[in-house]
C-alpha cells in the first residue's frame, strides 16, 4: 500500500491482495461508453439526490493494507456518505462500474472477486465493443447468477433504474 499511495497522482494503478497492477490508457470506444453511462447516472442521482457518482481514477480503498483500485464508475449512497474521504474512497461503495478494456481477466475474475469479498452491493462489467453487460447483485453474502443484458443495464440499487449506453 505504500508503494501505491506514493504514485504520481492520475497513474493507472490497482493494488488486489498485495499485487500490484498497471494499466494503459482506455480505447476511446471505452471513453465514450463510460461517458454515456456517466452522464446518464449522474443526471438520475442529481435528480434524486440520493448519492454522489464518481469516475476514474478515483482510488477505492477496500482495506487499509493490500486492496486500492480505480473502477471507471462509482456510485456511493447517501447512506454511506461517510466513506467519502479527500484522498478517495474508504470502505465498499454502493454500486461499480467496470467498462472493458485491454485485460478482461482483471475485471471479469480478479475484481470480481475482490468486490464480491468486500460485499459491493452491486457490480457490472460493460463490453464497450459488444455493448454486452453482465451485473452481479449481492444476495445472502455473495453475488446471485449473473444478469446478462444487451446496450442497457438495470440498476437494482437505483430501484430498477435503466441506463441505456
Amino acid at each position: 500500500m505504500e508503494d501505491f499511495k506514493m504514485l504520481p497522482e492520475g497513474t493507472l494503478a490497482e493494488l488486489i491482495n498485495g499485487e500490484l497492477f498497471m494499466s494503459p490508457a482506455p480505447s476511446l470506444e471505452h471513453q465514450r461508453v463510460s461517458r454515456i453511462i456517466s452522464h446518464a447516472l449522474d443526471a438520475y442521482i442529481s435528480g434524486n439526490k440520493n448519492g454522489e457518482i464518481f469516475y476514474a481514477p478515483t482510488d477505492v480503498y477496500f482495506d487499509e493494507h493490500a486492496n486500492a483500485v480505480q473502477p471507471d464508475i462509482i456510485y456511493v449512497s447517501d447512506e454511506n456518505k461517510h466513506i467519502l474521504h479527500r484522498d478517495g474512497i474508504h470502505g465498499t461503495p454502493d454500486l461499480l462500474i467496470e467498462i472493458l478494456s485491454g485485460n478482461t481477466l482483471h475485471d471479469l475474475v480478479r475484481k470480481k472477486a475482490l468486490y464480491e469479498t468486500f460485499g459491493v452491493r452491486e457490480y457490472w462489467i460493460v463490453n464497450p465493443d459488444t455493448k454486452e453487460a453482465t451485473g452481479y447483485v449481492w444476495k445472502a453474502l455473495k453475488y446471485d447468477a449473473p444478469i446478462h443484458m444487451t446496450g442497457k443495464m438495470r440498476l437494482s440499487i437505483l430501484n430498477g433504474h435503466t441506463v441505456e449506453f
